[in-house]
């Protein structure tokens, strides 16, 4: 679940930076089109409006099983390697729950133009089970009702499917379970009631998927972070413990939550060349994760809807557009092309935030307030485990630093950023608005923690390798550094110890730093070793070492 959750227990831009001219009257740019720096000034693709891209073969391809309109339950689906081409009309698949089309290996399903599949507020899934290399084109799928955290097509994440040029919504759950080497394209995944795609595999990683040139939208119809707090369970799409990835080219907008949330030891993901606006929360989350490259975006006007909240509760936690918590680069884990955190070659504009990098000091294997409970580190899981990370073993190395999981090695770099306070209607005093971060929290917490007192706060924010450089921010942004609510000026941002931003500009003054917040004490030792351990903390974070 995202860390910040628990904390609490554009056009006016672009005109400055001249980007505006195509997006303000006149005709707009094709779709796809980019500036130089590589990311998309609209959208790459739009599906769901799009009859060419959705409408399959208007009579049955050569050999294939014609499936007629109606009632479907007694087709037998069990014909490896046939197509099954669906007319014109409504399908179902019988009265029960768990009605469903269980496809054996290399079977292809697609859809004339007008065929539905309907779940009939009825049936859990459309398509399940584990055969590999099947094909779902053409077809418009709704109407299921699959559980919170299970999906309606490919329910159980089955190996190397193409999932294309559907319209997969109105369904509850997550439209699409997206498993080893699937690629799922030019889909219209809209207004489903948890996610637009899922992965998550329970028994192993999962590994090399493809999510490329989908319209992502309107999805958590269900509002589950509303109907369970803190649940961490919505979004446009969601990895969980992902190996290689690459999510390209898709427009991700208007979904009830972020756009797209890596969460749990995910590694290799390349975040690529998305147009990514107007989600309620963050534009992309990274978390307890490793090893990413998030590039060539163009981020507009996220988050706006949580800074707000955030906001009128009062915390200054910094929402931001690019959410990177206890995420970094380890060379130990499979980097791919990646052994950094690469923020490269993005423009935001007008989001509640910027690039926040934020690490939680409980966050780390063996801590009852990790919320990834069963999962541990992975750079070293030799060592680190649910065996070795505990009290009177943590403290010692080499688990002290790889039970953690850390915000480390993580490059911002060559980003536009945009802001304007007016447009996205926050005040010069709103707390937490328009900023750039690097920040933890004063902990931890069970009381055998090692990480006590300011301990973690300096590291992120002085030893583990995280630099801005080379970016270019209009507008009136805020700098802040250490912990939450500590604004600092631009000026004090680039100078020591801070170091950051080193070649970057900043075209208007940021507003009058405020004083930063005493830190909140220590809880009660309840022993001398923590005790001791508090008192180095707190005497390393005055240092600065």
């Amino acid at each position: 679940m995202g860390v910040a959750a628990r904390w609490l227990s554009t056009v006016g831009a672009l005109a400055v930076l001249g980007w505006a001219a195509p997006l303000i009257g006149g005709a707009l740019p094709a779709a796809g089109a980019s500036v130089p720096g590589g990311f998309p000034v609209t959208p790459p693709v739009a599906v769901c409006a799009n009859a060419a891209l959705l409408s399959g073969p208007s009579s049955a391809p050569a050999g294939s099983v014609i499936v007629a309109a109606g009632d479907n339950s007694a087709v037998n689906w069990n014909r490896p390697g046939v197509t099954f081409w669906f007319a014109p009309g409504t399908h179902t698949l019988g009265s029960g729950q768990y009605s469903q089309i269980m496809p054996p290996a290399n079977s292809v399903f697609v859809g004339a133009p007008g065929a539905v599949i309907d779940g009939q507020g009825i049936n859990q899934y459309a398509f399940t089970q584990t055969a590999a290399g099947v094909t779902i084109r053409y077809l418009t799928i709704q109407g299921f009702v699959a559980p919170r955290d299970q999906g309606v097509v490919n329910h159980d994440s089955g190996a190397n499917w193409a999932i294309t040029n559907n319209t997969i919504t109105g369904n509850a759950g997550a439209a699409v379970m997206v498993g080893p080497g699937d690629v799922l394209s030019y889909n219209c995944l809209k207004a489903n009631g948890q996610y637009g795609f899922s992965a998550y595999l329970r028994t192993a990683a999962n590994t090399n998927i493809t999510v490329d040139h989908n319209e992502i939208t309107a999805n958590n119809t269900g509002n589950w972070d509303v109907v369970i707090p803190g649940c961490g369970c919505v979004g446009g799409g969601k990895l969980w413990n992902t190996i290689g990835g690459k999510v390209t080219n898709n427009w991700i907008h208007n979904n009830i939550g972020p756009g797209i949330w890596a969460d749990t030891n995910n590694a290799a993901i390349v975040i690529d060349g998305n147009y990514i606006a107007d989600n309620d929360d963050e534009a992309v989350i990274y978390e307890t994760s490793y090893n990413a490259a998030i590039t060539n975006n163009n981020l507009i006007r996220n988050a706006i809807v949580k800074g707000k909240s955030f906001a009128a509760q009062g915390t200054n936690f910094p929402v931001a557009a690019i959410y990177i918590s206890e995420s970094g680069g380890d060379s130990r884990v499979d980097a791919g092309l990646y052994a950094t955190m690469n923020i490269s070659g993005n423009s935001l504009t007008d989001n509640w935030g910027g690039v926040t990098l934020w690490e939680n000091a409980d966050r780390f294997c063996g801590s009852p307030a990790n919320t990834s409970a069963t999962f541990c580190t992975m750079g070293n899981p030799t060592v680190a485990n649910f065996n070795t990370c505990v009290a009177g073993t943590i403290n010692n190395a080499p688990y002290f630093a790889d039970c953690r999981w850390k915000t480390q090695n993580v490059s911002v770099h060559d980003n536009q950023m945009a802001f304007s306070r007016a447009n996205v209607g926050c005040s010069g005093t709103t707390a937490g608005c328009g900023v750039q971060a690097i920040v933890s929290n004063y902990g931890s917490s069970p009381n055998w923690s090692p990480y006590m007192g300011t301990a973690v706060q300096s590291a992120i924010t002085y030893q583990q390798g995280n630099r801005f450089t080379n970016n270019t921010y209009t507008g009136d942004w805020q700098f802040v550094a250490f912990q939450p609510g500590a604004v600092v000026s631009f000026a004090a941002w680039q100078a020591g110890p801070n170091s950051q931003d080193a070649g970057s500009s900043l075209n208007a003054p940021a507003p009058a730093p405020a004083p930063p917040p005493a830190p909140t004490p220590p809880p009660p030792a309840s022993d001398p070793l923590s005790a001791l351990l508090a008192g180095l903390g707190a005497l390393l974070g005055h240092l600065h070492l």
